[in-house]
């Protein structure tokens, strides 16, 4: 991490993993994008900015924390499949994003960063749909993988299998929430770490 880690450094993760956790409760279906039970939340944010602030590994350390934290405020309802997409996925977000900004912090750097940050989460998290996410509802909801693609060509006609429907549907909400987190870090984040940089000195 950029610095090492000391207890001004913990409890900034405490902090900024309880923000995250609470976020995960804050979601909202992108209904024009794709079906009702993707719902979209901005719990990467707090992760992200950690991240920018203390490094990669404060960032994968806040995305653990704050599902743990989710958790014990309310039980999985997918039996964790829900929780561990999020953690990977946010995983893929800060992770990169983090690293890439610890070695140039400015904002061309900072541009870059989340631009590969949001890469590796659309990328990673529309695989992780296609591979792990959907067949693990069909299996534990009984859903016929037929039903979930009706779904999708609810909104978009020409969607005909599983393929189709992550390529015009998972592909595009994850964009969209990426976008979302990035621009929303890239406003704030200066702000937010001068508080931090001068609680953690």
């Amino acid at each position: 991490m950029k610095k090492t880690l000391n207890v001004k450094s913990m409890a900034i993760i405490a902090i900024m993993s309880a923000i995250a956790g609470v976020l995960m409760f804050v979601d909202i279906p992108l209904s024009f994008v794709a079906p009702a039970f993707y719902k979209m939340d901005i719990s990467d944010l707090p992760c992200l900015i950690g991240s920018f602030s203390l490094g990669p590994i404060a960032g994968v350390i806040i995305e653990f924390l704050k599902i743990l934290i989710k958790l014990l405020l309310k039980p999985t309802s997918s039996a964790f499949v829900g929780e561990l997409s999020n953690f990977l996925c946010g995983v893929a977000l800060v992770l990169p994003a983090g690293i890439i900004y610890k070695k140039k912090h400015d904002k061309k750097g900072a541009l870059k960063a989340l631009v590969a940050g949001s890469f590796a989460m659309v990328i990673f998290g529309t695989a992780l749909n296609y591979f792990f996410i959907i067949p693990s509802y069909v299996v534990m909801y009984k859903m016929p993988l037929e039903a979930i693609i009706s779904m999708g060509q609810a909104i978009f006609p020409f969607i005909k299998d599983k393929f189709t429907f992550v390529l015009c549907c998972t592909l595009p909400f994850n964009l969209i929430k990426a976008a979302v987190v990035c621009v929303l870090t890239f406003v704030l984040y200066k702000r937010i770490s001068h508080l931090i940089n001068r609680t953690n000195s």
